[in-house]
């Protein structure tokens, strides 16, 4: 790309950039005829100039801004197509890399440095040219690291290219991902992913290792001895290579390698100590006839349909004996009958441990455990978390403990031998646990109650506004200018920070959203940060919440804005970051779009009510969410209770 290039910009870019939605973009268009052209792209989505587009939107009073990450990414747009945006982010990436390894080159001989990037990065994978053409490009990048890091930035910018390639680039649910890791790679060691994708779960498992970031060496050298090691393979060379951008830059031990597990192991002979996997699903061209013969099918040759579980078996064969396997599964390979020879083999070896139901569409989480000699299980753990994730890891802990105990709730143990039968059915829902009769009474009666009293309240919970007749504009600036003037200081927990165990209670990203107490723990940390009662908190969802007690560290994944209570008023922020565009980002993005986010300029005792009137929503919504969970329990127990012979329809008129 040349330097003189011009920048361009799609209508979402333009959306974004103004703090708007797309459709007062489409409007613009329609009813201002000076709206610039299109410059390129295509009539369903054209591309604009960046240039011509600022200055409309200057001339028309349209509120505008475009960071230092803004112009880098949209330069990165206009570089090259679609197509190859990923391999560019992914260059970018191995240069950030490079300035983290070795910042005097940088400073000291500027893009005459860039020859040395593929040999300062050779434990990136696969085999692309890392080398950038784009000097402006690269200057931008260096200008944007020396300001936020080269992690941040990378993140930002892998965000971004998440979020317009979300359908391209499946990805793990955070949630599920920390689970898998909990309950698989708990202790460190080794842990291997030998589908990656984009790193999800690797990162995880990174995060829990609980690690810090300051090393700049390079490999396995620097962080011997450290935390886990963490192996991946991918089969798309672009999405290994962020894969390993992403851990490296967080000073991780990382060996990441492209190409196919099943056909060309490329981690063969390297025993890990835990296996967490999330495949590719009904994949019917995975090497089914050139694989037959091979070793690791231990408990049955995979049928054509059932690559899902080609990948169950690689996984317990890359794992060392005794060592744990969290794998996702469609819900179908519970019950397929083509399956049902390797689930019966799985069963009787005492490999499988574990089915666990994560949504009422799927996937499903296996936990399987590599036999080592000693005797396998009599039962098999299967638990229902469609609707609580919380409940998975306190019944395989007790499963762990005594496999033989006889659990409650949601999950329970079911006798291997009854499964062992034509179907070998292992779906959670066949083997949902009947309520006795007393307990179902008294569960049902307590949820009724519960959501009599909680709906009732609704009505006399909205808040009092008033409708305008004309919109009213309000002078505004940006959170990142309130916290250059001193109004607000922005805060995060320490890199690699564990909420998993410790004395110490934690706010977590969960608790932020579900307007929960603290649930997670730590240790003691002089690093820690400490919430305070009208610290506004931010979860990188979206989810927003003033807090109200001390006591507590902020947790991963949020950021606190603690407010100068003198000049600005802690609810009519959080209202405002509640409802701006910038809190609403793709969650790899980082916080360098959360600064954008646009707060209008108030006398403070303006303020103060309109911040009265945002804690009366931020109420209103914690008692939907309240009765809409009261109702789902609802609907669940008047259905089982009908079925099960426990509730039966009242006589008309009762």
């Amino acid at each position: 790309m040349e330097e003189s290039q011009e920048i361009t910009v799609n209508a979402g870019d333009i959306a974004r950039l103004a703090g708007v939605g797309r459709a007062a973009v489409s409007n613009w268009r329609r009813r201002h005829e000076d709206f610039p052209q299109p410059v390129g792209g295509t009539a369903s989505s054209p591309l604009f100039s960046l240039p011509e587009i600022a200055v409309w939107l200057r001339a028309n009073g349209k509120s505008f801004e475009v960071s230092l990450g803004d112009l880098v990414w949209q330069r990165m747009r206009t570089s090259v197509d679609d197509l190859r945006l990923g391999e560019l982010v992914a260059k970018v990436g191995a240069f950030l890399l490079f300035l983290r390894r070795e910042p005097t080159a940088w400073r000291d001989h500027g893009t005459k440095s860039l020859t040395r990037v593929a040999e300062v990065a050779t434990d990136l994978p696969g085999s692309a040219d890392l080398r950038l053409d784009d000097l402006a490009l690269v200057r931008l990048v260096a200008e944007l690291a020396a300001e936020r890091g080269p992690l941040e930035v990378f993140e930002f910018l892998f965000g971004r290219y998440a979020e317009a390639h979300s359908r391209q680039l499946p990805v793990t649910r955070d949630d599920v991902a920390a689970l898998m890791v909990r309950l698989a790679a708990g202790n460190g060691g080794v842990v291997l992913d030998p589908a990656c994708g984009v790193g999800t779960l690797l990162l995880a498992a990174d995060s829990r290792a609980g690690r810090g970031g300051a090393s700049t060496g390079r490999g396995a050298s620097a962080r011997a001895g450290r935390g886990a090691v963490l192996m991946g393979q991918e089969i798309n060379e672009t999405s290994a290579l962020l894969t390993a951008v992403r851990l490296l830059l967080r000073g991780a031990e990382a060996r990441i390698v492209a190409g196919d597990s099943l056909r060309e192991d490329g981690l063969a002979g390297e025993p890990a100590d835990a296996v967490v996997c999330d495949p590719p699903f009904n994949e019917r061209v995975w090497g089914h006839e050139e694989l037959a013969g091979d070793p690791r099918w231990e408990y049955g040759l995979p049928p054509r349909g059932e690559s899902e579980l080609a990948w169950v078996q690689h996984c317990l064969a890359r794992v060392r004996p005794g060592g744990l396997v969290a794998i996702l599964m469609p819900t179908a390979a519970a019950s397929r009958r083509p399956g049902k020879r390797i689930r019966g083999n799985l069963l009787r070896t005492g490999a499988l441990r574990a089915v666990v139901t994560l949504a009422p569409g799927g996937p499903d989480l296996w936990m399987l455990r590599r036999p080592d000699g000693g005797r396998p299980p009599s039962q098999l753990l299967v638990v229902d978390a469609a609707e609580d994730l919380s409940i998975v890891e306190p019944a395989w802990r007790a499963y762990v403990e005594d496999p033989e105990a006889e659990l409650s709730g949601e999950s329970r143990t079911v006798r291997i031998i009854d499964l062992l039968d034509d179907e070998v059915d292992l779906a959670p829902s066949r083997h949902r646990p009947q309520h006795g009769g007393l307990d179902f009474l008294r569960d049902f009666a307590d949820a009724l109650t519960r959501f009599k009293e909680t709906s009732a309240l609704l009505p006399d919970a909205t808040p009092a506004l008033q409708p305008l007749a004309e919109r009213q504009d309000l002078p505004t600036t940006t959170v990142g200018e309130l916290a250059k003037a001193g109004l607000i200081t922005i805060l995060q927990a320490p890199a690699r920070m564990s909420a998993d165990e410790g004395p110490l209670p934690v706010l977590t990203a969960d608790d932020t959203a579900a307007g929960a107490p603290p649930s997670g723990r730590t240790t003691l940390d002089p690093a820690l940060v400490m919430i305070r009662p009208g610290d506004v908190v931010t979860t990188a969802l979206g989810a927003v919440r003033v807090i109200t007690h001390s006591g507590a560290a902020l947790g991963p994944q949020l950021t606190l804005y603690r407010v100068d209570p003198q000049r600005l008023d802690s609810g009519f922020l959080a209202g405002f970051l509640r409802s701006a565009d910038a809190a609403r980002i793709h969650p790899s993005s980082s916080r360098l779009d959360v600064r954008r986010a646009r707060v209008p300029m108030l006398p403070l005792s303006d303020q103060r009510m309109y911040g009265t009137v945002f804690r009366e929503l931020f109420d209103l919504e914690d008692r939907l969410r309240e009765t809409r969970t009261l109702g789902e329990t609802l609907l669940r127990l008047g259905f089982d209770g009908l079925v099960d012979g426990h509730l039966r329809p009242c006589d008309q008129g009762a």
